[in-house]
């Protein structure tokens, strides 16, 4: 089945969740390209200073991320998603309208608290999708991150240079409102009152649970070290575009040179997932697939890491773009084989606040490392890509025989 086929096959309720998740990443991706550069020149922070206020946000959702995961589990997806886009609603004006830099701390920690809109559909989307075709679903959530990439920091980089520094955030927080419009009056609840009630009687997420496991602990792993690289390049490719790629641009261009070269990467994360993926896993399957998307993702980064050109820089992004999306969505499908179908919100939870540590610790040296090299930070996210297929071989070995028996 080809892209366009699959998005015929989708349910009335996948396809809404995918809209939602659409329109939240486009607002969310509008301030990639403009954050770090309007926190310096608006507020003078410092690259550390900077990069400390992205790990802000993952610090956050680390903390929040499990809790928000099994309280869906527990109480129904959709009362979550509307909380959690309450929250980025609220955290984008106050972006926008920011007068001192405490309040642009105070506001991704409040997005990171309330983030529990991707943990929350990625559930969703497992509610309502066989087992067989999770990582195919799971795509479709990429894809929609792709395409939301392709037109959100386009958007954000010339709005900010026709418009002001401000304007950005406040079309951010016009998309998620516009999420929560959505999500309250057209999405169907995926979990029956039976499933939640079930849910109270299932086994819980625990420490012993986790840590007994390794197929769990692999691709908890996995979820660590893929988001510790995305943390290095997410932290400091802004301040990498204006001091190397961009340098010879005028300042008030670099935003959008830099929102260029992120909409390749949401191009091809887009292309990936639709056409891409499906021959990908029947060619592969869900767990040697991980393995090949690791080695294409630390291909791109140390393309990335290597050049001043933006040309090639594009070119080593979108590499890193379409490993991203070969390994993601078979990582987190193989999270929810490994798990209770019960403990599916709280397993992409536990997953994704893993990735937020990883991202936090990331985002925290990035700005460090940048100060001594602006290249160090690239050069270190490709060995982490490549460290990443140690657990990918572990998780191969313990659940070949039954994620992909014969």
């Amino acid at each position: 089945m080809d892209g366009p086929a699959l998005f015929r096959h989708l349910d009335k309720r996948l396809t809404t969740i995918l809209m939602i998740v659409f329109v939240q990443m486009v607002g969310a991706s509008l301030i990639l390209p403009i954050l770090p550069l309007y926190a310096q020149d608006e507020f003078g922070l410092s690259p550390q200073a900077i990069t400390l206020l992205a790990a802000s946000f993952f610090a956050a959702q680390f903390l929040a991320g499990p809790y928000l995961g099994r309280l869906s589990d527990r109480i129904g997806r959709v009362p979550v998603l509307i909380f959690s886009q309450i929250g980025t609603v609220i955290a984008f004006v106050a972006l926008g309208t920011a007068q001192a830099a405490w309040v642009l701390y105070a506001a991704r920690i409040l997005d990171g608290i309330t983030g529990g809109n991707i943990i929350v559909a990625q559930a969703y989307v497992t509610d309502v999708t066989p087992a067989s075709k999770r990582s195919e679903a799971l795509g479709m959530i990429l894809a929609a991150f792709g395409i939301s990439f392709v037109v959100g920091p386009a958007l954000g980089g010339f709005a900010a240079q026709a418009l002001g520094p401000r304007v950005p955030y406040l079309l951010a927080a016009i998309a998620a409102l516009a999420t929560l419009i959505m999500t309250w009056r057209v999405l169907d609840e995926s979990l029956e009152p039976t499933d939640q009630h079930e849910t109270e009687q299932k086994p819980k997420m625990s420490i012993k649970l986790v840590t007994s496991s390794k197929p769990i602990m692999a691709v908890l792993t996995l979820g660590f070290l893929g988001q510790s690289v995305l943390g290095l390049l997410v932290g400091t490719f802004a301040l990498f575009g204006e001091a190397v790629l961009f340098e010879t641009w005028e300042p008030s261009s670099v935003g959008l040179g830099v929102g260029l070269i992120l909409t390749v990467v949401g191009l091809s994360q887009f292309l990936t997932q639709t056409t891409l993926l499906r021959p990908a896993l029947a060619r592969f399957g869900e767990l040697r697939l991980i393995q090949v998307g690791i080695l294409i993702r630390a291909v791109g980064i140390a393309i990335i890491a290597v050049t001043s050109s933006p040309w090639l820089a594009a070119f080593g992004s979108a590499f890193f773009a379409t490993g991203s999306g070969l390994t993601v969505p078979p990582t987190q499908s193989t999270a929810t084989k490994a798990v209770d179908d019960s403990l599916r919100g709280g397993i992409l939870g536990l997953y994704q606040s893993l990735a937020s540590l990883g991202t936090i610790l990331a985002t925290a040296i990035g700005g460090v490392l940048f100060a001594i090299d602006p290249f160090l930070p690239f050069q270190i996210a490709a060995g982490l890509a490549l460290l990443a297929l140690a657990p990918s071989a572990s998780l191969r070995r313990t659940l070949a025989p039954t994620v992909e028996p014969g």
